[in-house]
């Protein structure tokens, strides 16, 4: 071998990164240009002589290679074309002048820029070894060529007249679908001959590789071969059993169902339905469109539970272990299952329990209904109607209809796989319905203990008992409820909780709960019960628990961070501001005096009970009455009702009988952003149009809730659990309810009857009896 005499060249190029591309000198080669820096180095090249440096990257997966991820051999090439594509990218078309050694990268930013130097082939010496190498490698690429369409008629043809070996090999390490590592292996080969070498061991390999490939496909292509034939012949013996009338496809699948429905308990009705739908699949093509509906069908209906029971728990002590155990309080629930589970024992024929569960979110109905179930030993299942407005999510579609299906219900029960499962109801508040029917109206079947022993679904269009399945329902509005399906249940109202059983449900349930589900032992975080009230107090306001559940579960992963940063080994919780920030929620105290025109009223809404202060102002005007505060209609009619009667008795408290035509009254209920309505807030507004036009002051210890008529009766309201928590939650001393509401006192948390002082009130006279701070001088004078 000799080496070529001449001086190499240095030049300072900008240089592109290629991914997964090689290109060799005298080839030409296009490629796409998307990133920034070789964009730059290319606008940089185009600008000088159209020359730079092509060389491969090591990795392809590296979006921003440096110097050390770039191999240390490429290619000069000269620009020949450059084309811009939609968006950014450009398309350029290079051709490789010589190869080149990286010597150093100048500069990386704003492109790269490399100084390179000519890289020196060693040519053969002699001219006959030349000849052979390259008469070897052409026989080599023609027996590859045969084996394989991956060369091109082109590059094959080109191959042939090319009689330099360096360049012949090359051009066909350019032309194989090789990996990237042996395309640059090559490039980085100076002796011709050694890569001529290469290059033969390159082909004799693919030649090998090919030839197991093109083995492997043609026993693949036998094998499929066969099993189309094997297909053809069984198609043509199905034919022929069909025509000698002896096809056992059909006929057995229908056998196979026809002794399942006899080996099931089934009425005579339901039985002789399901026989029929067997033999009409005996009688169809077995890949037909209908016997597809008709398996589906029997499929359908022999996997209800039919006959299948679970034993009930007789044990009422350990079911009230299981529900105590799961949640705190709740003694009206409690005591309502136990009950069921009393009389079952006594009576097994005691059927058409159907439980509803009324209350804000967040108290526990959907979870007390799985603690029943597991206290009962039922399947538990739940069904989410929040939503629903199709009937046939209830009843199901017709088999007749493309992709049919039972109805939730009967897909509930055959979940649970027993015919006395619990299946809740949730949300049945929140069914809606519009033209494709009403959902409540299917639902009145369902929970009729008289008319759901024959439910008949109308995709199964069989009758089915559902007459053992308790099913519980649950709400947060009973008002939404439709009139006849709150007919057919129990009601339970679940009130909202206290601070005191809050804390108690966050101690023993949450706070364990919520431990464990961050991985964190009880000694790894300590909460005291100051701290747990102080969180419930400052940093919750709500009906329910769900609030205080995401708080203790922020504690939590803000503890699970300390601990894994390895900051501490035990965290205590000394200030909830470091863990929740500030406190949210100031403490409710009683206002510092009486005022005048300001009373407290109470409100009721479907997360619990709110009080809220109703503010009257007395203006010189033309006797206008003004309402504010998103009122509703209703609560509008209350404010012009008690605006009458105080006309009616103005005398008796000292107000000046003419005040409707000289004075404006201003109703104000604050919070004006959120709507509110009712006719409970009656007697509050009167009471501060009292106020307000005598001047007397209100106690502002005192809340009221009552209806209000033209002659100052007070008429019963509702929701007054839930408003005598709100007044005990802002530390009310006197609360003034209906009379006719006085037995519904027993309903009210014994916590908050201990607090408060309930006074039962018939008329309004009594009323601003108990909240006006005085009498006028008037009535006084006269000893009144």
């Amino acid at each position: 071998m000799t080496i070529q005499k001449r001086i190499s060249r240095v030049q300072t190029l900008p240089m592109i990164a290629l991914r997964g591309l090689v290109v060799y000198p005298d080839m030409e080669l296009h490629f796409d240009v998307g990133r920034k820096r070789s964009m730059q180095a290319l606008h940089a090249a185009m600008n000088h002589d159209q020359t730079l440096f092509l060389v491969t990257q090591r990795d392809t997966a590296a979006e921003e290679p440096t110097e050390d991820e770039l191999y240390t051999v490429g290619v000069v090439a000269q620009v020949r074309q450059v084309l811009r594509l939609p968006g950014d990218n450009l398309r350029v078309v290079v051709e490789g002048l010589y190869r080149a050694r990286l010597q150093d990268v100048l500069q990386e930013e704003p492109y790269f820029l490399a100084m390179t130097k000519e890289a020196q082939t060693r040519r053969i010496a002699d001219p006959l070894q030349e000849e052979a190498l390259v008469r070897e490698c052409r026989s080599y690429l023609e027996e590859y060529a045969e084996l394989t369409p991956a060369m091109t008629e082109d590059a094959f043809a080109m191959a042939a007249v090319i009689d330099d070996a360096g360049h012949l090999a090359d051009h066909i390490a350019f032309s194989l679908p090789l990996k990237e590592a042996q395309k640059q292996d090559v490039l980085a080969t100076m002796a011709e001959e050694r890569r001529m070498e290469k290059v033969l061991d390159i082909l004799q390999h693919e030649i090998a590789v090919q030839k197991l490939e093109n083995r492997i496909h043609d026993r693949v292509h036998t094998q499929m071969d066969e099993n189309q034939r094997d297909y053809y012949l069984r198609e043509q013996l199905r034919a022929i059993n069909e025509e000698l009338g002896d096809g056992d496809n059909p006929a057995e699948e229908a056998d196979t169902y026809r002794r399942t429905v006899n080996a099931l308990p089934l009425s005579e009705e339901v039985r002789e339905k399901l026989l029929k739908e067997c033999g009409k699949l005996a009688k169809m093509p077995s890949g037909s469109q209908e016997a597809a509906v008709v398996r589906g069908y029997l499929d359908a209906c022999l996997a209800l539970p039919w006959g299948k029971h679970t034993e009930d728990v007789r044990d009422i002590a350990h079911a009230r272990a299981v529900l105590d155990r799961d949640h705190y309080g709740m003694d009206k629930v409690k005591d309502r299952i136990v009950e069921s589970l009393a009389v079952r024992v006594l009576s097994r024929e005691m059927r058409g329990q159907i439980l509803c569960f009324v209350g804000p979110p967040g108290v526990g109905k959907t979870s007390v209904a799985r603690s029943i179930a597991e206290a009962m030993g039922r399947q538990y299942v739940r069904i989410s109607l929040g939503g629903v407005r199709d009937e046939a999510e209830i009843r199901g579609h017709r088999k007749t209809y493309i992709g049919s299906m039972p109805g939730r219900i009967i897909a509930a029960v055959t979940k649970a796989k027993t015919c006395n499962p619990l299946i809740l109801l949730d949300e049945i508040d929140k069914l809606g319905h519009d033209f494709r029917g009403d959902p409540a109206a299917a639902m009145l079947e369902v929970l009729d203990p008289e008319q759901n022993v024959t439910f008949t679904d109308h995709y199964l269009e069989i009758p089915f008992d559902l007459s053992e399945v308790l099913f519980i329902t649950t709400a947060n509005d009973e008002a939404e409820i439709p009139a006849a399906l709150a007919d057919r249940m129990d009601i339970i109202h679940l009130p909202s909780y206290t601070a005191q059983e809050k804390f108690h449900i966050a101690k023993d349930h949450l706070l364990p709960k919520q431990r464990k589900r961050h991985g964190i032992s009880a000694r790894q975080l300590r909460l005291s019960d100051t701290q747990l009230r102080a969180l419930i107090d400052g940093y919750t306001r709500e009906a329910g628990v769900r609030k205080l559940e995401r708080r203790l579960a922020d504690i939590c992963r803000k503890a699970a961070k300390r601990i894994v940063a390895g900051e501490v080994k035990t965290v205590t919780v000394k200030d909830l501001a470091d863990f929740l920030g500030p406190v949210k929620y100031k403490p409710d105290t009683l206002a510092p005096a009486d005022e005048v025109g300001v009373v407290n009223g109470l409100a009721w809404t479907s997360v619990g009970g709110e009080m809220l202060q109703v503010e009257v102002a007395v203006l010189d005007g033309t006797g206008k009455v003004e309402l504010t505060g998103s009122l509703g209609d209703v609560m509008k009619e209350s404010a012009r009702t008690a605006m009458s009667y105080v006309r009616s008795r103005a005398a008796q408290w000292g107000i000046d009988a003419d005040f409707y035509k000289t004075k404006d009254i201003h109703v104000h209920v604050p919070e004006g952003a959120v709507p509110k309505d009712g006719p409970s807030a009656g007697v509050t507004m009167a009471t501060a149009m009292v106020s307000a036009l005598s001047g007397i002051p209100v106690r502002h210890d005192v809340a009221m809730t009552g209806e209000i008529t033209l002659r100052g009766r007070v008429l019963p309201i509702g929701g007054l659990r839930e408003k005598s928590m709100a007044a005990y939650t802002r530390r009310m001393q006197t609360v003034l309810v209906p009379q006719e509401n006085a037995p519904d006192l027993a309903e009210v948390d014994a916590a908050v009857r201990d607090s408060i002082t309930f006074v039962p009130v018939a008329h309004m006279d009594t009323v601003l009896d108990m909240a006006l701070r005085r009498k006028p001088h008037e009535l006084e004078n006269r000893g009144l």
